[in-house]
């Protein structure tokens, strides 16, 4: 792997040799040859392999999957500046050579994927020797599975090929490997994800924020959709739909979490925990997400704080006209979804911007929220059914799954079938799964990153005003905009350093 990786392993991995007598673990110090003894012991392995999903919802995934997409840009704010990692990764401009790049924020969401493949290798090495109770192990070994599978399975669908890492990393000569081809990649999400279902408790039987096996079974179909497997889809993801584990929230705004309530509730198959304070597992991506600059008395509307202060800077992840425009009269998730507020200090003549509302909890402290970030949720499930039942010809069982998330959302159902069905559903993922970092790999899969990245540039170049551009002269959409239309980023410059594979 990296330098990187060896220094997470360095706390939890000792020295070994072949030789008994020269295998000496000081005392004081922790190891894999001291600490993993007990049921508690690997639980808190398993924890420490779910600690990187805070900081890639927080602060990487919406700029890498929401913003890389037609759904939200940025504000740009002319007393600050540019702020290019995120703008470049906005405006389809991240600068790449010979298949790497220097963006910081591909670099972190490289990181902190094998941040948790290699904690999650570090259980798996060693959980099936463990002498302690047989449901917990498999509960613990299902669950160091899904993270490794979900790792790379981001990997995957950032980077394409990536190395292959499945045991734990002792030296830097083990560090680099070369890449493993796409198909290498999923072959292991598969082989990962089809050991991790059957050993899995259902979300009835397991602790609230864990993987279940309907969590494991959502990813799998994911990744099946992805390869196009669409019979062996439905078949690992039927049981979630009849299995009576998951049900729709009544109304949408209620799908989310709030800052300390209605987390992992009926709809939520997995979703990443925060918790408001001092303990170091708050988040504050609602703080990230807004336009700017934002005085104190306009941000209390939004988040209730009793010690607002002012944002400045740079505005990201700003709802576009394009998504605001994709909503049908009626559609009761908009309203969820979006709000408006009005920024005085602005240099645009029209001073209302759109925000993300549906993360918009009110909470007790400035810049530190408790709630909980959604990867999977049950609608998600149906319009997935939805997209297989429709590529299995089974329009009927399609549009069920479909009317049942329009139904919520206080629409009416549609009677389309085919191609025209397909393209149904597809619109409805963007409006159900607004914001939810789901946007740019539905282009992706789909191969419509020219026909929808294209026109939504020229849009851009064309019309500044209508994508928070204040009316500056200096003030303009850059040369290089949309000139980099790939379908996966580069490898990040600073892991190429280390490695002679890439």
């Amino acid at each position: 792997m990296k330098k990187y990786i060896i220094a997470i392993l360095a706390a939890s991995m000792g020295l070994t040799s072949c030789d008994d007598f020269l295998t000496v673990v000081p005392e004081t110090q922790l190891s894999s040859a001291t600490f993993f003894k007990t049921e508690t012991d690997f639980i808190q392995a398993v924890n420490s392999a779910y600690v990187p999903l805070r900081p890639i919802v927080n602060d990487r995934a919406w700029k890498l999957a929401e913003m890389h997409s037609d759904n939200t840009y940025y504000g740009r704010n002319v007393l600050f500046g540019a702020v290019d990692p995120q703008e470049d990764l906005a405006d389809f401009s991240v600068p790449t050579a010979n298949g790497v790049t220097a963006n910081d924020n591909v670099l972190q969401q490289y990181r902190l994927d094998y941040q948790i493949i290699a904690r999650a290798n570090q259980v798996l090495a060693l959980i099936d020797e463990a002498g302690i109770d047989q449901e917990v192990k498999d509960n613990v070994k299902g669950q160091a599975l899904f993270l490794r599978a979900y790792a790379y399975f981001e990997l995957a669908r950032y980077f394409g090929s990536v190395p292959l890492h499945l045991t734990p990393v002792a030296t830097r000569e083990e560090s680099a490997l070369p890449l493993s081809s796409e198909d290498e990649i999923y072959g292991q999400i598969i082989d990962d994800l089809v050991a991790a279902v059957p050993i899995l408790p259902p979300k009835s039987d397991q602790q609230p924020g864990r993987v279940t096996s309907g969590a494991a079974r959502t990813l799998l179909a994911n990744v099946y959709i992805n390869r196009k497997q669409w019979s062996e889809a439905e078949a690992i993801l039927t049981p979630v739909v009849t299995g009576g584990e998951y049900m729709l929230m009544p109304t949408y705004e209620m799908a989310f979490s709030d800052n300390a309530g209605n987390k992992n509730n009926a709809e939520s198959v997995f979703e990443v925990q925060f918790l408001e304070g001092s303990a170091g597992l708050n988040g504050n991506f609602i703080y990230q997400m807004l336009p700017r600059p934002l005085l104190a008395e306009e941000l209390v509307p939004i988040t209730g704080t009793s010690n607002p202060q002012p944002l400045d800077g740079e505005g990201n992840n700003i709802p576009t006209p394009d998504i605001i425009a994709a909503y049908e009269d009626g559609d009761e998730r908009e309203d969820a979804s979006i709000g408006y507020v009005e920024l005085s200090s602005s240099f645009r003549e029209d001073k209302t911007y759109p925000y993300i509302k549906k993360y918009a909890k009110k909470h007790s402290q400035h810049n530190n929220t408790g709630t909980n970030f959604p990867i999977y949720r049950y609608s998600e499930v149906l319009l997935f059914m939805a997209e297989i039942s429709n590529e299995l010809g089974k329009d009927a069982e399609a549009r069920n799954y479909l009317n049942q998330v329009r139904d919520r959302a206080g629409l009416g159902p549609v009677s389309s079938s085919g191609t025209e069905l397909g393209d149904a559903i597809f619109r409805e993922r963007r409006v159900e799964l607004a914001f939810e970092n789901k946007r740019w790999f539905d282009i992706q899969r789909k191969d419509l990153i020219e026909e929808i990245i294209i026109p939504y540039g020229q849009r851009i170049v064309a019309n500044p005003l209508d994508y928070y551009y204040p009316p500056n002269q200096n003030s303009v959409p850059r040369s290089n905009v949309f000139t980099n239309l790939n379908k996966f980023y580069g490898l990040p410059a600073a892991e190429s350093d280390l490695s002679p594979y890439f």
